[in-house]
């Protein structure tokens, strides 16, 4: 039997034919006037995702690169800044807060849970000092989404400056940027957006560049002063044909429209997660978002073999968990250029895959219960 690959995890995600064959185009030199609108067009259409007056500066990384940047441009060796680690990306705020020698006040949340506003406003009186409260807005490990308009209303009633990973979030979950008030987001091309790994994106408040401005943590690269004075141009070589393939993603993210974008994200999450409570399984998250559903491995099964299963026999890559949830449960994406029928292929695999590793399940009940959500949704 021949077979055909499906990608749905949460990241990379797939990438529209028409962005890819946009990455075939003839490189240019990246400071001629042609390459400079193509990218003034690219990064103009970032503010739309963001939705947001501030410039977003597109970084030749990785999301991780976004958040490096963040914390080495608004902090100082011994500032003090609060990190919600709610799962494998807050450790991350936390392990680079700690590389650059930032005094971290940790909060650590349950793997699965989220923070409350009012929890935080409580820690942020107790540190009237920190400068900064590093967030994630959808835990992508645990496929738990935060109250970030709650947290931003919060957090613009102190002196602190609010930093968001939206890195898989943005395009899956409602984010405004200026209306909610919150300072600087961080993501990358190759979830919400569309386009293969390789870029960062960033944007700031004015409230979060008067950090920038008293900054003594080393960087080079990632000095965003530079990059700010160069805009819309790039202070370095920039990765110019995945400016072409983001050009093209933003064109396609306006022409659907950004309300529609969130609502298509939201209709696939309810779906896959009817699906999987159709068929007896537990979700692990007591939030759950729009970027990926995570469920609770059944005692009886490998969770590693299910997933090798289902990617080496079925082409069906899913992601397993992270950490100490490895083995114990999967993630099934519904993120970026995903339809109503990756969502039956997904839904089609876990249910073959838990029957023949011995975990009997009724085939087509998950399948049944998404499409009931697609026929009630119209699409």
């Amino acid at each position: 039997m021949i077979k055909k690959n499906y990608l749905l995890a949460p990241g990379p995600t797939p990438v529209p034919s028409n962005i890819l064959l946009k990455g075939a185009n003839e490189t240019i030199h990246h400071r001629t006037p042609q390459f400079i609108e193509i990218a003034k067009e690219a990064l103009d259409g970032l503010k739309y995702l963001f939705q947001t007056e501030n410039q977003v500066f597109a970084l030749a990384s990785s999301g991780t690169g976004a958040m490096e940047a963040a914390v080495a441009n608004l902090l100082s060796p011994g500032d003090k800044a609060i990190v919600v680690v709610a799962g494998k990306f807050g450790e991350r705020w936390k392990e680079i807060c700690e590389s650059f020698n930032v005094d971290v006040v940790e909060v650590a949340v349950e793997w699965g849970d989220y923070i409350e506003p009012e929890e935080l406003k409580k820690i942020l009186a107790d540190n009237e000092d920190a400068k900064v409260v590093f967030t994630t807005h959808s835990e992508t490990s645990t496929g738990t989404v935060m109250d970030l308009k709650g947290i931003a209303a919060v957090v613009k009633e102190s002196n602190a400056v609010l930093v968001t990973d939206a890195v898989s979030s943005l395009l899956a979950q409602e984010l405004r940027m200026d209306d909610w008030g919150v300072d600087v987001i961080v993501s990358g091309s190759q979830k919400g957006v569309m386009l293969p790994p390789g870029l960062g994106f960033i944007a700031l408040s004015e409230k979060a560049w008067k950090l920038v401005e008293n900054s003594k943590s080393p960087k080079y690269y990632f000095d965003l002063k530079a990059y700010r004075k160069k805009y819309p141009d790039f202070p370095y070589t920039p990765a110019v044909n995945l400016i072409y393939q983001l050009k093209e993603a933003v064109e396609m993210i306006k022409n659907e429209g950004i309300e529609n974008v969130w609502n298509r994200h939201r209709i696939l999450a309810d779906a896959v997660r009817n699906g999987v409570k159709a068929l007896g399984l537990e979700l692990l998250s007591k939030k759950p978002g729009n970027v990926c559903t995570a469920v609770k491995v059944p005692k009886e099964v490998d969770g590693g073999k299910f997933t090798k299963l289902l990617r080496d026999k079925y082409g069906v890559t899913i992601a397993g968990g992270q950490a100490h949830l490895k083995g114990k449960i999967f993630r099934i994406a519904h993120l970026g250029y995903m339809s109503k029928f990756d969502v039956i292929v997904a839904l089609s695999a876990v249910e073959m895959g838990l029957n023949e590793l011995g975990y009997k399940v009724a085939l087509g009940k998950g399948v049944m219960a998404a499409e009931e959500v697609f026929l009630k949704e119209g699409v």
